[in-house]
């Protein structure tokens, strides 16, 4: 009998990404090429024109290098980035980081990986679900199915509850916020409702600490408020990101910031964050009361909230949820690691594990599905948000002419009660018969876990059916253009995979000397040359042990100059 392969759980995210897999009766993360589990989602060309992915990419931006990142909000988009001489879209960078991920755990479990459970933010409309299907596929990955994230969170937490649960995920990352209320009962994960905002998260803060700063010290680096340079964006990010992770340990920080000869100090607390977030945290709340209208469900009746992903570990955040719900959240698991360990769970029970009592996991449509109408311009929903999925369901609509020979099904995804405000995913053209009467058409909208949207059209006074599986030209990729796609990414030319920790450590070295003055400086330097030397001879087991202590010197090293852990 032929050994069935692995089937791997991705969390894609914006800031990190994660792989793992289910297996003796666990989950099991997996580590990358630099020994860690998080694989920050950042791509650069280092000086050689080879493509770094994750760690020793973030290392080119402390060194004022360009490196693309956060490129997951323009999934769904046709907006592209230039990466070298090459502009590549979102779906294409994405595919970039999976294939990576891909590759570690083959490396990990020592065999070829065809098929994957990948997670996505609960609120990605149809065309961003389609797009995270197509950039899995150019890396070479089947996708078994899409996991809304906090439905995986869920999953993390709730299996092994002996009483009945009803849980709020609030999932915070660093570009996109999510929040399910889920309830767990007699082995069903019932998702209730769920509602969020695509374009926030940790991000966002970290550019309020940038803004604010700049606002205060521009006139001292000689510019206006309202302009910065991309190279000084660059390196200020990082220092706004240290400042930020050092709020979420300490009531205050300074952060300095030092460009060109000039030197700049910002005091800021946590009071200050606070002040300056407050239309950040306004936008927090209204995913959270959305949701909790639509389940039909009051703050006091959910027994746990439970905060997922990096962003929520700012204490601005937790006091908000503690404030909203009379209570401490839960974050008994690590909350960058939550939403992959439940997906792991999602793929070990889509391979009937036996470790792994039966669980029914139902999910809902995070937006209404409907049609165009009155000349194209109002909104009817036929599937309403929320509504629990797989589902289908059907409308009856009339031709607003008599005699009229055809009719035009436009299908929008949204709330807004103008169609132009809501994301169109496609349409259908029905050919009516000859007749003097207002003819009606029944339409018919079934939708699936992984968010494709099927419509089915009949004409009842003749009984023709039309079907259309819609998926948005403009995101979705055919097999020729995944073809096309993929062939120009393999002319990248990406950095040897067993040379990756080297470079990472060369690269940190680097941003240290710069950093550096003094006798420091002179042994950065001294050490970094003498691992090069060990290097060019080629004898492994010398460059593991010389490795080893040049990786403790820049850590020692680091340790004067960097905050406590986020």
């Amino acid at each position: 009998m032929q050994e069935l392969k692995p089937l791997i759980a991705i969390d894609l995210g914006t800031s990190n990404s994660l792989v793992g897999v289910f297996e003796n009766g666990q989950v099991r993360l997996i580590h990358n090429a630099y020994g860690t589990l998080l694989t920050p989602s950042a791509i650069a060309l280092d000086e050689k024109g080879h493509i770094l992915i994750g760690q020793a990419a973030l290392e080119l931006r402390y060194l004022g290098q360009p490196v693309l990142s956060s490129f997951k909000r323009l999934m769904g988009t046709a907006k592209t980035l230039r990466l070298g001489q090459k502009n590549l879209t979102a779906i294409e960078l994405s595919s970039l980081i999976i294939k990576s991920l891909k590759q570690d755990a083959e490396q990990s479990l020592g065999q070829d990986i065809e098929q994957a459970i990948i997670t996505v933010p609960a609120y990605f409309n149809d065309i961003q679900r389609q797009a995270t299907v197509s950039a899995a596929e150019l890396a070479g990955l089947n996708v078994s199915r899409l996991i809304n994230e906090p439905t995986a969170a869920a999953l993390a937490y709730g299996l092994g509850q002996t009483e009945d649960s009803c849980f709020l995920i609030f999932d915070l990352g660093g570009g996109t916020f999510d929040v399910s209320i889920v309830e767990i009962f007699d082995g069903v994960i019932e998702v209730r409702a769920s509602a969020g905002d695509n374009y926030l998260g940790g991000d966002d803060f970290v550019q309020l600490i940038m803004k604010n700063f700049w606002k205060q010290n521009a006139k001292l680096f000689h510019y206006e408020e309202n302009i910065w340079p991309d190279e000084i964006e660059i390196a200020l990010r990082e220092k706004a990101q240290i400042a930020l992770h050092q709020l979420s340990r300490n009531p205050a920080t300074e952060l300095k910031f030092i460009w060109e000869g000039v030197e700049a100090h910002f005091s800021l607390t946590q009071a200050d964050l606070i002040q300056w977030a407050e239309p950040l945290l306004q936008r927090l709340r209204r995913p959270l009361e959305r949701a909790l209208r639509d389940a039909r469900i009051r703050p006091e009746q959910i027994d746990q909230v439970i905060m997922v992903g990096g962003a929520t570990r700012m204490p601005v955040v937790r006091k908000l949820v503690t404030k909203l719900f009379g209570r401490f959240p839960s974050t008994s698991i690590q909350p960058d690691e939550a939403i992959v360990r439940g997906a792991c769970v999602q793929a070990g029970l889509k391979a009937k594990d036996q470790a792994l009592k039966e669980v029914v996991l139902t999910d809902v449509c995070p937006f209404s599905l409907g049609i165009a109408v009155e000349e194209e311009e109002l909104f009817s929903p036929i599937l309403e948000r929320n509504i629990v999925i797989p589902a289908s369901r059907v409308s009856r609509y009339s031709a607003t002419q008599k005699g009229q020979r055809q009719i035009s099904v436009k299908v929008f995804q949204g709330e807004h009660r103008m169609c132009k405000e809501n994301v169109f995913l496609g349409d259908l053209e029905v050919k009516l018969p000859v007749n003097n009467e207002y003819l009606s058409i029944d339409i018919r909208f079934s939708y699936n876990p992984n968010g494709i949207l099927d419509v089915d059209v009949e004409i009842p006074a003749t009984g023709e059916k039309l079907q259309k599986v819609l998926m948005n030209n403009q995101s979705t990729m055919t097999p020729e253009q995944i073809q096309i796609s993929r062939e120009q990414l393999q002319q990248l030319k990406l950095h040897p995979r067993d040379n990756l920790i080297n470079k990472s450590l060369l690269l940190r070295a680097e941003r240290l000397y710069s950093e550096h003055t003094g006798d420091i400086r002179v042994q950065i330097g001294e050490r970094t040359q003498h691992f090069y030397q060990i290097l060019e001879q080629q004898n492994e087991r010398n460059i593991i042990e010389v490795r080893q202590y040049f990786e403790d010197f820049i850590k020692d090293i680091e340790k004067l100059q960097v905050f406590d852990d986020y």
